[in-house]
């Protein structure tokens, strides 16, 4: 009987089964036409026209926050206070502020380990001798013990002695070079010396390509062309950043100058400005070209070596006449 009933259990589960089975297609169809209806209010993107897409009404849009970092720097910048300590801070950890920090407390220490042990040698032979001795017998054991401090001190003494030798040779450590600081926030260079600064890195990484020899085993530039290029880079950055420097001055002067005077300046500034867009500009042409030879590389196109030659020698001569002006 319980078999019987299991059976009829799995016959009904079974037609169940094959009902909603049959009536799939019908659930396809229902769910489609919804999708539909949702559709109309929230249509998709029109890829033929561009039409941005409606947005969705229930959705949170994004909070932008800002960016408290770069905030921070541009306050540090445009504060006195955190220019100033931001030097000593610069100036505290220079390598040779602490090279100078380890000779001091060497001397020091060296010193200390001499007196230590002037003054357990002096108590050694007062002991053995019997000046401190109320009897004037001597006092051994006493006089041991102020012996293996002038043993221990001595030691000392010797040790710091060679360490500060040591220091005293070696020669002072040239600071990491850093990036130059930038502008402030403010001041109509800050764009430009930024972007100068982008330009110095990607440069800097396309040179260093070209300068690894290829799969035949040469590089795909001469090491002279490469050469030539990153020092006149470096000479155009440089006069960029003194015609930057000129546009700094002439504004802290502009902002004490009186009310008559600020317009000059400011047209001067203007024209500084123009002058320092225009040696950017030379300086990512070259930049260009170097990415065009990276690219031509693998096909060995002598037109874009070419380009790259090019462009240092217009850069050289742009870098000439900045320097002149600034």
């Amino acid at each position: 009987m319980a078999q019987q009933g299991r059976r009829r259990d799995f016959g009904e589960l079974s037609a169940k089964l094959e009902k909603h089975i049959e009536k799939l297609p019908d659930y396809a169809v229902r769910a489609q036409e919804k999708l539909q209806k949702v559709q109309k209010y929230f249509p998709p993107a029109d890829q033929a026209g561009g039409k941005p897409a409606r947005p969705n009404p229930l959705q949170r849009p994004p909070v932008r926050r800002p960016d408290v970092t770069a905030s921070l720097s541009s306050v540090a910048n445009q504060v006195p206070a955190f220019a100033e300590a931001r030097a000593k801070w610069d100036r505290w950890n220079h390598p040779a502020a602490k090279l100078e920090r380890r000779k001091r407390r060497t001397s020091r220490a060296l010193t200390l380990w001499i007196i230590l042990t002037i003054l357990c040698g002096v108590v050694t032979v007062a002991a053995a001798l019997g000046w401190i001795s109320p009897t004037h017998a001597a006092m051994m054991p006493q006089a041991i013990t102020s012996f293996a401090g002038v043993v221990i001190f001595g030691t000392f003494s010797v040790r710091s002695g060679m360490k500060l030798r040591e220091l005293k040779r070696t020669p002072i450590p040239a600071a990491p070079a850093g990036p130059p600081p930038l502008p402030p926030a403010r001041s109509a260079a800050r764009e430009p010396m930024e972007r100068l600064a982008e330009c110095e890195a990607s440069l800097s990484e396309l040179l260093r390509q070209l300068s690894v020899p290829s799969s035949v085993g040469t590089p795909p530039v001469s090491e002279v062309s490469v050469a030539d290029a990153r020092q006149t880079a470096t000479e155009a950055a440089a006069a960029l950043r003194g015609l930057a420097a000129r546009i700094q001055a002439i504004e802290r002067g502009r902002d004490s100058a009186p009310a008559r005077e600020q317009a000059a300046l400011d047209a001067a500034v203007r024209k500084l400005r123009e002058q320092l867009d225009d040696g950017l500009e030379g300086y990512r042409g070259l930049v260009a070209a170097a990415g065009h030879t990276v690219a031509a590389a693998d096909d060995g196109l002598v037109t874009s070596k070419q380009a790259l030659t090019d462009a240092t020698d217009r850069l050289a001569g742009l870098a000439m006449a900045l320097r002149e002006l600034s």
